[in-house]
């Protein structure tokens, strides 16, 4: 359906079910894509799996939450692949806490990956992506609903939500910035919420199931491509409807 010849992505998280499938997905649609994670280990096999020769994926280990790291990453991009079209900056954290009883460096460590990590990563990447190119920041329906016994976890979100806005404002016309916001999605990061709490959840949902990630990375790959090339500065709902349920 796209068409990302020619083109190179950065997805970071890549070691993680939504933005792993992104990379898929980009790098299906022709796209390089350049790959992080902090388990470098995933994402060197998630290479592996999608081009053994290592002439379009590029694996490196990253700490989101070190600007250093982004800075290393992104040189490294550019110097293989001359340049940068997409930035999908998924790495992110999802603890439980109760604001009551939250250190301060639950706080910090939350807020470090998925807030700072976002910001570290576009401006490394800022002056080095080509005209046209774009930024899909991964938000979520705890950053507009905030999430009990999430608050780092929804201030970081709703954090990403504003930035992405003013990021749209700042980048047009050369750069669109958009975000989604996934709802609940099978992944390992909500096993202790469906737990607790699963046959509610979706009972609640009007789609009566939880998203998959690569129904995420289908929102996210329509961001980055010349089919969203009037939409900046929005957010694209992928939740199954529960947000405007609950």
């Amino acid at each position: 359906m796209f068409d990302f010849s020619g083109k190179t992505a950065l997805v970071t998280g890549a070691g993680g079910g939504i933005s792993g499938a992104c990379a898929e997905m980009l790098h299906a649609a022709g796209a390089n894509v350049v790959i992080t994670d902090l388990n470098g280990d995933a994402v060197r096999s998630l290479a592996e799996r999608l081009d053994a020769s290592g002439a379009t994926v590029m694996a490196l280990r990253q700490d989101a939450a070190v600007p250093d790291d982004a800075d290393a990453v992104v040189a490294a991009a550019v110097e293989t692949f001359g340049g940068l079209d997409i930035v999908v900056p998924g790495a992110g954290l999802y603890l439980d806490q109760a604001l009551s009883t939250m250190s301060d460096a639950q706080w910090r460590k939350v807020l470090g990956i998925n807030l700072d990590g976002v910001f570290f990563t576009i401006r490394a990447a800022i002056p080095h992506l080509r005209d046209g190119g774009a930024v899909v920041t991964i938000a979520s329906m705890a950053g507009h609903k905030g999430s009990f016994n999430h608050g780092h976890y929804a201030a970081s979100k709703g954090g990403v939500l504003t930035l992405t806005r003013t990021l749209a404002l700042e980048l047009a016309p050369r750069i669109r910035v958009n975000a989604v916001s996934p709802g609940l999605i099978e992944t390992p990061m909500i096993d202790g919420l469906m737990a607790a709490n699963g046959a509610a959840l979706i009972q609640q949902t009007p789609m009566k199931r939880l998203g998959s990630p690569k129904e995420v990375a289908d929102a996210v790959v329509y961001l980055c491509s010349d089919g969203a090339s009037f939409i900046t500065g929005e957010t694209l709902h992928v939740n199954g409807g529960i947000y405007i349920a609950s």
